[in-house]
């Protein structure tokens, strides 16, 4: 009897099946045009769903326009911006993948260089460009390090507007026919900044205690979930750790994930780091492969929920590992899948569950076919 590959079975959670448990992680591309996504997100999203994946993200996007870290991200602050989203998960629905959204400020970190400029704080050299700085929040005036935009501290009246803002988004992500949203908490941006004690020195009822610090990410959470078809799944990306001793700790993730699952919340997307510098940059050292697994599978036993995997997932026998030792529920990769949009295909292939070429889109599949068929006749020539 063949043993289940558990890669490839399918999972659901409320009314969304996933016909596998690979997902493409949310992926910054820094091209869109005032908030608007393009051609280039089409193709690059577009190539996922035809290279077999159950689950695509989206990049970060935008509530307000202050909210993006580039110039270059993409947004969801106006009706206008709906009609592209909406290409993308009618592309993907065709090809039996499921779309997400990640929705997300980026608080103190908002208005960075494009990454291949620098990836830091805006400088002349990105003036000339035509990237202009723009005035950051924060839950209080504390820099991201030195030299980087002191924020502006939040007022309750901020807190409340943004709330809305999430809100409204995730209005508009429902109508560009998203089947899965993720609330960005992590990586150092607004909410991330609002819970660590690195960023927060709040003494109002945002700041303070980890109950204060929780608040933002809970409200917010809780009002996206209110308005967030009750059939579909809400994620929350969490940095699970800081990296710091005097950081954000992983019995705090603990907190936040119980308290998160009884306002709604699906799944725990397992990142860390990031409160300073750039994206996971609180891990310290050379990463190793799956470096950020032992955190989905803490908060998976520590809060009784299901987890998202991420972080140098990059073999089809290590996410299956992943998955049959219970550590996780779902397996993200991001790089690997540019460096090979068709990884589920050829991991399907390499766990030996009976992938055929038959199963892959038509218009590429059909010649694989007779690739191989070549390359059996050379093989047994030889």
């Amino acid at each position: 009897m063949t043993e289940t590959v558990k890669l490839f079975s399918p999972y659901s959670l409320r009314g969304v099946t996933l016909s596998n448990r690979i997902v493409i992680s949310p992926m910054c591309q820094y091209s869109a045009h005032e908030g608007y996504l393009d051609t280039w997100h089409k193709i690059h999203l577009g190539r996922f769903a035809m290279g077999g994946a159950g689950l695509i993200f989206t990049e970060a996007t935008a509530v307000q326009k202050s909210g993006r870290i580039t110039h270059g991200c993409p947004g969801l602050w106006e009706d206008g911006q709906v009609g592209a989203h909406a290409e993308i998960t009618s592309f993907a629905r065709t090809h039996g993948a499921v779309s997400a959204i990640q929705l997300a400020h980026a608080g103190r970190k908002g208005g960075m260089q494009r990454p291949w400029y620098g990836n830091s704080f805006l400088t002349e050299a990105d003036h000339g460009r035509g990237d202009h700085p723009w005035i950051p929040f924060g839950p209080s005036p504390v820099p991201v390090d030195n030299g980087w935009p002191v924020p502006h501290e939040m007022t309750l009246r901020d807190i409340e507007e943004l709330r809305d803002d999430f809100v409204a988004a995730t209005k508009r992500a429902v109508r560009a026919g998203y089947d899965v949203l993720e609330v960005h908490g992590a990586h150092g941006y607004l909410i991330h900044s609002f819970l660590s004690p690195l960023s927060n020195h709040r003494s109002d009822a945002y700041g303070g205690s980890l109950q204060n610090r929780m608040r933002l990410a809970l409200e917010i959470s809780e009002a996206v979930r209110a308005v967030w078809p009750d059939d579909l799944p809400l994620f929350f990306r969490v940095s699970a750790v800081d990296g710091s001793a005097d950081g954000w700790k992983i019995e705090d993730t603990f907190h936040l994930a119980k308290a998160l699952k009884a306002v709604g919340v699906d799944v725990i997307d397992c990142s860390s780091g990031g409160i300073s510098g750039s994206a996971t940059a609180g891990n310290s050292g050379r990463r190793q492969p799956g470096f950020q697994v032992p955190f989905a599978s803490q908060v998976k036993e520590g809060a009784d929920m299901a987890t998202m995997a991420v972080g140098l997932i990059t073999h089809a026998k290590q996410a299956e590992m992943i998955l049959k030792d219970n550590q996780a529920d779902l397996i993200a990769i991001g790089r690997e899948a540019l460096a090979n949009p068709n990884w589920p295909w050829h991991a399907r292939q390499a766990l030996n569950s009976q992938c055929q070429y038959h199963q892959w889109p038509e218009q590429s599949g059909w010649w694989l076919e007779r690739r191989q068929q070549s390359c059996d006749f050379y093989s047994d020539g030889l």
